[in-house]
């Protein structure tokens, strides 16, 4: 496997997709190595890239992304910030609380740490950057606190984790909320200390007549938790169900609350789902393809079993898991490294007798974390694109952000209630 990852690594720094890398590095590792079962194996590879995109539970992957590509095109995410700021904006560190504050209710929306980079930062960063806040430092927030999105219900990340385990969506959902909630928290104090040590000026505290009419602007969007967490937490949607609901509901919002959306936005809508959902299934099914062939190669049989020992606790599965999600997940994408580990970790995971469901938490955690790590981090390269700044200024405020992340993780496994409070409501 070592020419199979030298392939892959120069195709990556020639520029090719992650996608068309993993595939392209996989062929040719069959055909230089097994050349007789070549066509054979490539052929049964297809079948894996079809089958891992066909489970029932990712037909909502692409209407969570549509209801966001709606939200995005619309004004739903400015008046949001709007309405957060006129409550904190005056304290210390009100820009990137708001900042915060609406990652968090963005992922409520979209499930995506990439959106949420997009969708947020690109409204919040120039208020930032007009208050004082060095360039670094907002970078280093925005990537970060696009985090919190992908533990928010309905988050991609939960939905493969739930696909490639099978896990239940709906626990995993409400698994993510609270530690999504305490990494809001512990982001908002180092924000609130950070302007406060740097001296950055408070903004004008908005009066009540400002914020009552940001309110009435900005309500409606909280629509969107009250649909997807509300409506799997009582039972009256499934997570495809919640997800078909919120497509509607950001049509709604978009096209005859705010009126923002006409004709030609919705067909830019449809075709951006279109082209973002292509991406991510070619992921999932790439990871399920890779999977496969070290599974085929025999590959996990022969590392773990030394890893993990004969009679592994609890405490060993935990961070072994976690660590190589961790590292894993800071150079390839998030949804490749869920599909790929999770079905070699699972055996170990339901032997330990370790909660599923709090292990999914702390995957999809690390998978986030990860997403926005150095060196190969997606949400680096698109805060690079998006905000054309250099690689190292887009890393430079990285590790107060990864620091918090870690602590956050420890917390977690010290306190598993954390996670799994919610969905022990839902199953009583």
């Amino acid at each position: 496997m070592v020419f199979f990852g030298i392939n892959l690594v120069s195709m990556l720094l020639i520029g090719f997709p992650f996608m068309v890398t993993l595939l392209a590095s996989l062929i040719i590792y069959v055909y230089i190595n097994m050349p007789a079962f070549a066509p054979k194996l490539v052929m049964t590879m297809v079948q894996q890239v079809i089958g891992g995109i066909t489970p029932p539970a990712l037909v909502c992957v692409p209407m969570f992304i549509l209801s966001a590509c709606f939200v995005t095109s619309g004004e739903s995410s400015a008046r949001m910030i709007r309405m957060l700021k006129t409550f904190v904006g005056h304290l210390p560190g009100g820009l990137p609380i708001t900042t915060n504050a609406s990652c968090t209710l963005f992922g409520a929306v979209s499930g995506s740490t990439q959106a949420t980079v997009a969708a947020i930062g690109g409204t919040m960063r120039p208020m930032l950057l007009e208050a004082g806040y060095p360039s670094s430092f907002t970078l280093g927030l925005i990537i970060n606190s696009s985090d919190i999105a992908f533990l928010i219900p309905p988050s991609i990340g939960f939905i493969v984790y739930g696909v490639a385990t099978s896990t239940s969506i709906g626990q995993l959902f409400l698994a993510g909320i609270l530690p999504g909630l305490l990494i809001l928290v512990m982001f908002s104090a180092y924000c609130y200390a950070y302007s406060k040590y740097k001296k950055i000026p408070l903004l004008p505290k908005a009066g009540w007549d400002e914020r009552i009419h940001a309110i009435k602007e900005g309500l409606p969007v909280m629509g969107f938790p009250v649909i997807i967490v509300g409506g799997i937490y009582s039972g009256l949607f499934s997570p495809t169900e919640a997800a078909a609901a919120a497509v509607f509901y950001a049509l709604f919002l978009e096209t005859v609350i705010y009126k923002s959306l006409n004709r030609e936005r919705v067909v830019d809508a449809l075709l951006q789902t279109g082209v973002i959902t292509g991406v991510v299934f070619i992921l999932v099914g790439a990871g399920q393809a890779f999977s496969w062939m070290i599974g085929f190669l025999q590959i996990p049989q022969q590392l773990l079993p030394p890893l993990f020992g004969p009679d592994p606790t609890v405490m060993r599965v935990i961070f072994i898991v976690v660590a190589s999600y961790f590292v894993a997940c800071m150079f390839v994408d998030p949804i490749v490294a869920i599909f790929i580990l999770s079905p070699i970790f699972q055996p170990y995971v339901l032997s330990s007798g370790v909660n599923p469901i709090l292990l999914g938490t702390l995957v999809t955690l690390q998978a986030a974390i990860g997403s926005a790590t150095p060196p190969f981090g997606c949400d680096i390269f698109t805060a690079q694109l998006i905000f054309r700044r250099p690689y190292l200024e887009v890393i430079g405020h990285a590790l107060p952000f990864l620091l918090m992340l870690i602590v956050a993780t420890v917390i977690l496994v010290a306190f598993p209630q954390i996670a799994l409070y919610l969905p022990g409501l839902m199953s009583s």
